[in-house]
């Protein structure tokens, strides 16, 4: 396929643009990014998004799928109005670009953050899914709870739209696990997200299979590791710092606490790496 991806740039992106073209698909890399996108687009204009996803002289005349990353990436980085401008518009533009070019096959980074993170209100129950009401608290989980909400409506009007929500995990890069053993020291530090994570490269095979998932209509996926950033064992973490929260399920030594079963019945996506 010729798939565009929007924010290939990004941490996320650079694995997803690989893993696609090393699995034999032509890569469009759609960024604002001052360094190396194969275009540079401003996704929040709309001309220049639909002009993306159609068609741009001497580079492509249409494109098969989208893969959409591109955003602020976490609340704190810039004021909140700016955060929920600029995602929100650059969502909009590229799901509506992707209707106006007949484009069925989407998928986007949606985000962990609905779950209810930072959990300063613990949550429902532990290993988390997907199958309760988002409870999106900052403006940037707002803008992913609206994202999955408008997919929702775009397949609506399309039925032969295919949308995927993949809620990722945070972000690591083999470089990042030097500090994981950091975390022992309080279980505090990373209760902010359930202790979890997602190897980037396992982040691209989830696209990967989203991409390839013989489907219609919106569907959303956690997208996590299979273990947890920490040395000790979940159930010890869980009720040590969520003592009154209901844990389902009887807990692999280090098993992510943010389910991933979803993805792996319907998306066949197995985690392939960990920072152990």
């Amino acid at each position: 396929m010729r798939i565009a991806v929007t924010g290939g740039t990004g941490k996320l992106g650079r694995a997803v643009v690989a893993d696609l073209r090393e699995h034999g698909n032509e890569v469009i890399n759609l960024d604002a990014a001052a360094q190396r996108p194969d275009i540079r687009i401003d996704l929040t204009d709309y001309g220049q998004t639909i002009e993306a996803l159609t068609a741009i002289d001497d580079r492509y005349d249409r494109i098969d799928a989208v893969v959409h990353l591109a955003a602020i990436p976490a609340p704190g980085l810039t004021g909140n109005a700016a955060t929920f401008q600029n995602n929100i518009t650059a969502t909009y533009n590229v799901f509506a670009a992707a209707k106006a070019a007949g484009i069925t096959n989407v998928v986007w980074a949606s985000s962990e953050t609905l779950l209810g993170i930072p959990f300063d209100t613990p949550p429902p129950y532990i290993p988390l899914d997907e199958e309760y009401p988002a409870r999106p608290e900052s403006r940037y989980a707002l803008v992913k709870h609206l994202e999955e909400e408008m997919a929702g409506q775009f397949c609506r009007w399309d039925p032969s739209l295919k949308m995927v929500g993949l809620r990722f995990s945070n972000v690591m890069e083999s470089a990042d696990y030097a500090e994981f053993p950091s975390f022992d020291k309080d279980p505090q530090l990373r209760k902010w997200n359930l202790w979890g994570y997602i190897d980037a490269r396992d982040g691209a095979q989830a696209v990967r299979k989203a991409l390839a998932y013989p489907a219609t209509g919106v569907e959303v996926f956690i997208i996590a590791n299979a273990d947890t950033v920490m040395s000790r064992s979940s159930a010890s973490l869980a009720a040590e710092v969520y003592p009154g929260v209901p844990v389902r399920k009887e807990l692999g030594e280090h098993e992510t606490l943010l389910s991933i079963d979803k993805a792996r019945r319907l998306l066949g996506y197995e985690p392939e790496h960990t920072w152990r």
